[in-house]
């Protein structure tokens, strides 16, 4: 999460961890990085991928889907599956790229570039362009390609929500419990809290 990033009310970062209970957050900065981070980089339960556009990275690093899956017993081809460990810059779009860039304990990491069907429904900051996701977006993006559709789903209920909440704080309208946003995300967190726990981290 890029320095002030977390603080910002219109942040959804912190959305995910709602969602998804295996979770972590680090804090960036262009000089050090948290001992905490780079061992669970180095942890072999994981695959990490770090999540960016393709366009701006060397072609050799870039994916677009994630190594097949394992079976239910953890082990492929004789060898222990590892899971996917999600690496998503928190930022705006330019403090996004200066992190990719000055971020040398990154460069080994296959990078997972989104391929989206639809554009952003962020409306808390614009955006230069509308193939650009918000961080919440984006972890939804990942959890698909985990096969945790409930989880996708939830996030983006969640950020429905969250939106909705945040724009009509700022005209001082109340907010309706009640309208079909906040029905389906109640609908959604019931089924999800009768089902395992998502297979990615983030």
């Amino acid at each position: 999460m890029c320095d002030v990033e977390p603080l910002k009310p219109s942040n959804t970062g912190w959305l995910i961890a709602d969602v998804v209970p295996d979770t972590a957050a680090f804090g960036w900065a262009r000089t050090e990085v948290d001992p905490a981070l780079l061992a669970m980089l180095a942890d072999p339960q994981w695959q990490p991928y770090l999540v960016f556009p393709g366009e701006f990275v060397a072609p050799q690093r870039v994916m677009t889907e994630l190594a097949p899956r394992a079976p239910s017993s953890g082990v492929k081809d004789g060898q222990a599956y590892k899971r996917p460990l999600f690496v998503l810059l928190d930022a705006t779009w330019p403090e996004a790229r200066k992190m990719f860039r000055k971020s040398p304990y990154l460069n080994h990491l296959p990078v997972l570039s989104l391929q989206a069907e639809h554009l952003s429904r962020y409306r808390l900051r614009r955006a230069k362009r509308e193939d650009h996701f918000c961080t919440s977006e984006v972890a939804a993006l990942c959890m698909e390609l985990a096969d945790e559709p409930m989880a996708a789903q939830t996030l983006e209920a969640y950020l429905d929500v969250f939106t909705d909440h945040y724009l009509r704080a700022r005209q001082q309208l109340p907010v309706d419990l009640n309208d079909a946003t906040h029905l389906r995300l109640r609908a959604l967190a019931a089924t999800c809290a009768m089902t395992r726990p998502p297979a990615g981290h983030l």
